[in-house]
């Protein structure tokens, strides 16, 4: 919650440990505040998980000059908002012999265990009242599930000349190379990458591949990312075969020549030098990550001089003051 300028509106948010983690107010639902003796109902249009505020719709200071922009809207502390769960029909009184439907408000308001929802990435939890205002005599002590408002659906603009039709979208453009095999042979593979690098450097050489030939069928190894999770994996694994092997190698030798010990010394002995082939490995490629990182700050130290240099002879050029000497030459244009 960091301003980069002043022109950066202010945001005003409350300590973290303050904020509240589950919202059972969102967007959607109906409230009334509390110490409003209207009991208005409002609708949320929106929460700030930042400063706890609910903000509603409705007008806040809205005037005639500006009524090309859209109204501002209020918003009140999450503390002030009671959730409205509809009309509710209630016994008669002792003041009126018929039965009243009454607005029925959450007094408090409780929440299932939150869950990981893998399929949305969210927490999902189920909301209910407990204690409501006014009470419903067939629902006291009971828990009155309270349903999440449905989001209302996107509406899609009409398309227009600006658009790409969905039968151009779902046009099949891309026609892989065909390959006619014979039926006691094998389907030949692509030209290697070299011979496509050569003919598209060196024009002057006969052209086998054709007018335009497909780049994503020679250069699938430089078009695909290699540092994506599945490379690193199988990289990784290949790593892990290469030390398995190297150390069943190591094992092996000690086994052969044993040289009058058990063969669990030879084993101890394999696995030692297993393991210290590996740091010393590991301890050279560090010492090789130093040097190039030395190599960096020394060029850049020299860079930093190089400029430094260049500035200091530019100043004392821009300051150069010549004095007045019989065979200095002045051009016409400079003379006053």
């Amino acid at each position: 919650m960091k301003r980069f300028s002043i022109r950066d509106a202010g945001v005003k948010s409350v300590r973290p440990r303050d904020r509240i983690k589950y919202w059972n107010i969102v967007p959607g639902d109906q409230i009334r505040l509390l110490g409003d003796k209207k009991n208005t109902l409002h609708e949320v249009l929106s929460i700030n998980r930042f400063s706890n505020r609910v903000f509603v719709k409705g007008q806040a200071n809205a005037s005639a000059e500006n009524s090309d922009k859209p109204p501002p809207s209020k918003n009140y502390h999450y503390s002030r908002c009671q959730l409205f769960l509809g009309n509710y029909e209630l016994p008669p009184t002792s003041k009126s012999t018929e039965p009243q439907v009454v607005p029925v408000f959450a007094k408090r308001l409780g929440t299932s265990s939150p869950f990981w929802n893998r399929f949305f990435g969210r927490y999902d939890w189920q909301r209910f009242a407990t204690k409501t205002v006014p009470m419903i005599p067939h629902l006291e002590g009971t828990r009155t599930p309270i349903p999440w408002p449905k989001p209302e659906p996107r509406t899609k603009p009409e398309p227009t000349s600006y658009d790409t039709a969905k039968e151009e979208v779902m046009k099949v453009t891309y026609k892989p190379p065909a390959f006619y095999p014979l039926a006691k042979g094998l389907i030949p593979r692509p030209p290697p990458e070299g011979q496509y690098l050569r003919t598209l450097y060196n024009p002057h050489v006969p052209n086998v591949l054709g007018d335009s030939p497909l780049m994503e069928v020679y250069l699938f190894r430089e078009l695909a990312n290699p540092h994506s999770r599945a490379k690193k994996h199988a990289r990784w694994l290949q790593w892990q075969m290469e030390k398995k092997a190297r150390y069943a190698n190591l094992l092996k030798e000690e086994l052969a020549n044993l040289d009058g010990r058990s063969p669990r010394e030879a084993k101890a002995e394999a696995a030692f030098k297993w393991r210290r082939q590996l740091e010393e490995e590991e301890e050279a490629l560090r010492k090789q990550r130093w040097k190039k990182i030395n190599d960096e700050a020394a060029l850049a130290k020299r860079s930093r001089r190089r400029e430094r240099k260049e500035a200091k002879q530019r100043q004392r050029l821009t300051a150069l003051s010549l004095k007045d000497e019989p065979n200095q030459f002045i051009p016409k244009d400079m003379q006053p």
